[in-house]
């Protein structure tokens, strides 16, 4: 990548995965805190991915993501203040 290229847009599904299959319900529960939603420690787990997906439908609403089949595509820079994603990075 040059220094002119826009950074790539991020993978909401490889993320995911880089995050775990054991790890992922607390991660999913970390997004929707940040994302403001109440009681997301509270919810069941099947309302939890109910509500990830419709944070993420906001995203593309917003601009600042694409959804591509059944991944979203975030834009750089979208999860910037997002501890949970933050401490993946390098």
């Amino acid at each position: 990548m040059t220094a002119d290229a826009p950074a790539p847009a991020l993978s909401w599904r490889e993320l995911e995965t880089r995050v775990g299959l054991d790890a992922l319900p607390a991660f999913h529960r970390h997004f929707l805190t940040w994302r403001g939603v109440e009681n997301a420690d509270e919810m069941p787990l099947r309302r939890v991915s109910q509500r990830v997906d419709a944070e993420l439908n906001r995203l593309v609403q917003a601009g600042q993501a694409q959804k591509q089949d059944d991944d979203w595509r975030l834009e750089p820079g979208v999860l910037d203040g997002f501890g949970a994603y933050e401490a993946l990075t390098p």
